[in-house]
């Protein structure tokens, strides 16, 4: 029987609790280890509430439970950290707001004996469950996107030895946000297989700020880091929506020189400027409005978020260049 251990970075959110219970309840061989990786990064605040949330796993508690530290350097240190802690031959990565399928430990197994041995990785099917009766919102549209994605490690199965022979997570993706992509990228460079599986995951869609797409173009910046480390085509490769950064640049480009051009006295080109600002502006919202559900708080958040995304995503691109400009690639390190 193969075996295998669940690795969980988080930071203790209420989600945490039903994660570990669906875990509990899953019917199969268990994990021979469970490490639990608090990622705060300051500890002390709630200090049971680790304790409280490992009390939903019954008997697999005292038998199989690890509780380590990450120090809030984010998730791909916090598997690393986690993977440390593993002996088992597969670690399985899952994030603190799924629940696993009521037989994912019997169809997780059966995933890892029909693995060749040059496969590293078997990622687990995710479902998004999204409301009935109306369409979804900007940020379930987002969160849904997970069904789709490669190499997500909401639920991916890794062979330890693979994940060491590559250097497991590159720690300077400090988001949950490409660190997935770029270390299937360096174990398919190093001769490896990643297929997936059947097993069921579930994702539910977690309340979000209306600000919650802003912050997320601080990807932006990982998107760069990846350029550096796999090439210009790492978005091939990877098979990654380019998404609109090219866009985002072009609209910031207009509002601020329309900004310019007004200061400085241009009134006609001025107003050419602002009028391409506000009509690609006009266009994200458009395009982010059109698929929901219209309702006067989405259209509201939509239209406010798509006036600030543009400039943010154009800082966050440019300042991760910046940042990672001297950052080998991959091939290069890899020698």
């Amino acid at each position: 029987m193969t075996s295998y251990a669940v690795v969980i970075p988080t930071l203790l959110r209420d989600s945490l609790a039903d994660c570990l219970a669906a875990l509990a309840a899953a019917h199969g061989p268990r994990p021979d280890e469970i490490v639990l990786v608090d990622d705060r990064s300051d500890p002390d605040p709630a200090p049971d509430a680790a304790a409280h949330a490992l009390t939903v796993l019954g008997d697999l508690r005292d038998r199989t439970t690890t509780v380590v530290t990450g120090g809030g350097r984010g998730p791909a240190a916090a598997r690393n950290t986690g993977l440390r802690a593993v002996t088992a031959p597969w670690a399985v990565f899952l994030v603190d707001d799924v629940q696993v399928g009521p037989y994912w430990c019997a169809q997780l197994v059966r995933d890892l004996e029909e693995a060749p041995p040059d496969t590293a990785g078997v990622q687990g099917v995710i479902s998004v469950p999204l409301p009935g009766g109306r369409r979804p919102t900007d940020w379930e549209r987002g969160t849904a996107g997970l069904a789709r994605a490669r190499w997500t490690t909401a639920d991916m199965a890794y062979r330890t030895e693979a994940l060491e022979q590559v250097g497991g997570f590159d720690e300077r993706f400090p988001r949950a946000f490409r660190e997935d992509a770029d270390l299937a990228l360096r174990l398919l460079d190093a001769g490896w297989r990643i297929r997936r599986g059947h097993r069921l995951t579930r994702h539910p869609v977690r309340p979000a700020s209306r600000w919650a797409s802003v912050r997320q173009q601080r990807g932006n910046a990982d998107d760069a880091l990846m350029r550096r480390l796999h090439g210009p085509d790492w978005w091939d490769k990877a098979v990654a929506p380019r998404g609109r950064i090219r866009r985002h640049a072009v609209i910031t480009a207009a509002g601020a020189a329309a900004c310019v051009l007004a200061a400085a006295g241009h009134r006609r080109a001025a107003t050419a400027c602002a009028a391409g600002w506000a009509a690609g502006t006009a266009e994200l919202a458009r395009a982010r409005i059109v698929p929901g559900p219209r309702t006067r708080d989405e259209v509201t958040t939509v239209v406010a978020t798509s006036v600030v995304i543009p400039p943010a995503a154009t800082w966050y691109r440019l300042a991760g260049a910046w940042r990672h400009r001297n950052a080998p690639a991959w091939r290069e390190v890899a020698r």
